[in-house]
């Protein structure tokens, strides 16, 4: 399983729309609006880093006002 989170940087005036729109993409466990350089976060679980790039540009960026995506790949470590 891949957890990332992808940042998320809309048109101006964009924001309630794009938001609606996420929130109906399955696969995101959390979305989230913010205030400063990014407009929203959204956490999301794939199986494999292709679904995962799949769903990045695939989904989230053809959101018509998303700008741009940043996205962090959390990397897992299991303790010794």
């Amino acid at each position: 399983m891949v957890v990332a989170y992808v940042l998320i940087t809309t048109a101006t005036g964009k924001e309630g729309t794009v938001l609606e729109q996420l929130r109906k993409l399955p696969g995101l466990t959390e979305v989230h609006q913010l205030f400063g350089q990014f407009d929203m976060i959204v956490r999301m679980e794939t199986k494999d880093y292709d679904v995962l790039c799949d769903e990045v540009l695939g989904r989230i960026r053809t959101i018509q006002g998303v700008t741009s995506t940043r996205t962090l790949i959390c990397a897992s470590f299991k303790r010794a």
